[in-house]
């Protein structure tokens, strides 16, 4: 991931996380949530975790959380809204190519919205599938190529602007081979999560179970 690419990212994100609302709101992912609960509480790795609200939720549903995310202002919009639930979020932040976990130390992975470089994307999921125990599950939702067209006509609904750093259900089948996929679809979706994902937009969502 090229120091350009990152500090621009950065940037925008700093940008965003330091407004007054929450830009994605307080309540976690409908398909995070829903797919969490069916499982077992144990520890849990939440990569691009923003202002917390998906790690929040694990914490309260009994999970161990760790949280990374490039952006200082969404730490902090993080760790306040644990402190109010009660909770404790282990957050750093930095990029995946610079922290490090141990192997295997986590019973799950939740990517939600976690879109990378696209030159990067395969790379950093076949690094954080290190970090997960035999056994241990991926939940993961973020927009599909085909959103491209409804972020263009809504952009309210956001997302990225380049197809590129979007996602097809070729390149998590690829990329997630050999898992257990309990779910595996692109879905048309309403979203209303805080001010940036308002409308309908297209979605790829994976549920899986690493052999």
């Amino acid at each position: 991931m090229t120091n350009t690419w990152n500090d621009t990212y950065k940037q925008m994100w700093e940008d965003r996380y330091e407004e007054i609302e929450y830009a994605y709101g307080k309540a976690p992912n409908e398909f995070f949530a829903t797919q969490l609960q069916n499982l077992k509480p144990g520890s849990i790795l939440m990569p691009a975790d923003g202002e917390g609200r998906n790690g929040v939720f694990a914490a309260k549903s009994g999970w161990k959380v760790s949280s990374f995310d490039l952006s200082n202002a969404g730490k902090t919009k993080a760790l306040e809204l644990a402190a109010a639930q009660q909770v404790e979020l282990d957050y750093k932040v930095g990029d995946l190519e610079v922290l490090e976990y141990e192997p295997e130390s986590f019973d799950a992975i939740g990517l939600i919205y976690a879109h990378f470089a696209a030159d990067k994307k395969s790379i950093i999921h076949q690094k954080l599938q290190e970090y997960l125990k035999p056994g241990g599950y991926i939940i993961f939702e973020a927009f599909s190529k085909n959103h491209i067209a409804m972020v263009s006509q809504n952009p309210k609904v956001g997302g990225p602007k380049d197809v590129n750093l979007l996602f097809s259900l070729q390149e998590l089948a690829r990329d997630f081979k050999g898992y257990e996929f309990l779910v595996l679809e692109e879905a048309i979706i309403d979203l209303d999560e805080g001010k940036y994902h308002i409308g309908k937009g297209s979605v790829v969502r994976l549920a899986a179970r690493k052999p």
